[in-house]
């Protein structure tokens, strides 16, 4: 698809503005971008009803679950950085080994990278430019974003938000479809944060690697739930249906499939029925009629899904409960699959949506296989009261983040990284890890006095000292 030549000279007008204007932010101290983090926090909040219609107008996103998943997280992401931005800038003073003693310090300092790129994704189209934004700020960057071009609502309330806080040589939302995304990738930036499907981040790692720029890639994957048999099956079931179907499973962090003890199937999927009657209503109706629920974001997904649910039952699979789709309204209900075969399409991809297939297992180690011999996932969930058995799993596998007795909530600790791991993803982000993931952590080693002991690495050598240094060594 070819670019319209005045959005392409636009584009261009703002890339060469902000590769000028990157030296100047790269000046600012931690008060003048704490007061920037500030202006936008003052600025979400006044806009706060504005960014609520436009979820509800781009997929009807209930403003309680925008203000939980979206809102929430936002303002926890600032907060932190406000709080902490001071410390997170100071220098390091770091130890000097004796080689370089008597006159020698060092230090690391963290400096901005320079020019970011974000590219956002549609699922959470507020929290996911917002929070990477949040980082490349505080970390001293300018920044362009590009928004999903399905949420067009969201982009253009974020697009106002921004442009009353910032000159558009600091930050810029650009937006429009595929080919605004491949033509900004054309040029060369400091750094390229990405989230969104595993396909795509290929594509854009090959464009940054034409600069060798440095990419952060979220992506996604199937992450799957390990449920014991020392557990609370009730509330796993609760949680676990709470985690799947927010936002109508459209969440990279989803449970994708859960693994239970075979003799706990049938108990599991009680409990989840009755889970699902109690987040959303006693029937069907209830569920398509409830605004608490989301809908599919476009029919091209919806599409997708419905082929992923036909393929299933064609195969084999039992729908236990839901399994009602309607395009025009962009609703499939929540949805839980047992007997899946394998080979099905649901068990290869992603699914990204409403549907929940369960897996029994004989024992622990045949779970275990079963997440090992699939990609790394971007989460892995893990049901148990027991230690010994939730220690054994994280062990034995390996994921860009675990909970255990829960699900989603490790995305809502600052404190923590987040990001994935092999095709789930690659570098990290939240609180301090995304003030590194756009700075870079530069060494600074000042030597001070007339002697100090790397003398002896000049020529003519001094081969006694080396061989008793390097004796003291050994």
């Amino acid at each position: 698809m070819k670019l319209d030549e005045k959005l392409k000279s636009h584009v261009d007008s703002i890339y060469e503005k902000q590769q000028k204007h990157k030296r100047e932010i790269k000046k600012t101290n931690s008060s003048t971008r704490i007061q920037k983090l500030k202006n936008l926090k003052k600025k979400i909040m006044e806009h706060k009803e504005m960014i609520f219609t436009a979820l509800q107008n781009d997929f009807k996103k209930a403003p309680s679950e925008s203000d939980l998943t979206e809102m929430i997280p936002s303002l926890m992401e600032l907060d932190d950085a406000i709080s902490n931005l001071h410390s997170w800038m100071k220098p390091k003073s770091v130890y000097s080994p004796f080689l370089l003693l008597p006159g020698a310090s060092s230090k690391i300092i963290c400096e901005p990278k320079g020019s970011v790129l974000i590219i956002s994704p549609w699922n959470y189209p507020f929290l996911l430019s917002i929070s990477p934004l949040i980082a490349a700020i505080a970390a001293g960057n300018v920044v362009i974003i590009k928004p999903s071009e399905f949420t067009t609502n969201t982009s253009a309330i974020m697009q106002k938000l921004l442009s009353e806080i910032f000159p558009e040589e600091e930050v810029t939302v650009i937006d429009g479809d595929a080919s605004v995304a491949s033509y900004l990738l054309e040029k060369r930036y400091d750094h390229v944060f990405f989230t969104g499907s595993t396909p795509v981040g290929r594509i854009i790692m090959q464009a940054a690697a034409k600069y060798l720029t440095p990419v952060t890639l979220e992506l996604g994957g199937k992450s799957p739930v390990v449920v014991d048999k020392k557990v609370d099956l009730k509330d796993a079931a609760y949680k676990i249906c709470w985690g799947k179907f927010v936002n109508s499973g459209q969440t990279c962090v989803a449970p994708d499939y859960v693994l239970v003890p075979e003799e706990m199937q049938s108990d599991f999927i009680q409990h989840a029925k009755e889970s699902l009657r109690d987040l959303y209503g006693a029937k069907e109706e209830d569920w398509i009629a409830n605004s608490d629920y989301a809908r599919i974001i476009n029919g091209k997904n919806h599409d997708r899904l419905v082929d992923l649910l036909e393929d299933s039952k064609q195969k084999g699979a039992k729908v236990e409960i839901g399994g009602i789709f309607n395009k025009q309204e962009l609703y499939l209900s929540p949805t839980i699959l047992s007997n899946i075969p394998e080979n099905s399409k649901i068990m290869q991809e992603e699914i990204f949506g409403p549907i929940l297939p369960i897996i029994p297992y004989k024992d622990l180690d045949f779970a275990i296989d079963f997440v090992n011999n699939r990609e790394k996932p971007l989460a892995l969930y893990v049901f148990s009261s027991s230690n010994h058995t939730a220690e054994k799993i994280i062990s034995e596998t390996s994921a860009g983040g675990t909970c255990i007795n829960d699900v989603l909530m490790h995305l809502a600790n600052p404190n923590l990284p987040f990001g994935g791991v092999g095709e789930s993803g690659m570098g990290n982000y939240h609180g301090i890890y995304g003030f590194k993931t756009f700075s870079h952590e530069r060494s600074v080693l000042k030597q001070f006095g007339l002697y100090n002991l790397t003398q002896i690495m000049y020529p003519p050598y001094k081969h006694s000292i080396i061989k008793d240094f390097l004796r003291n060594l050994i």
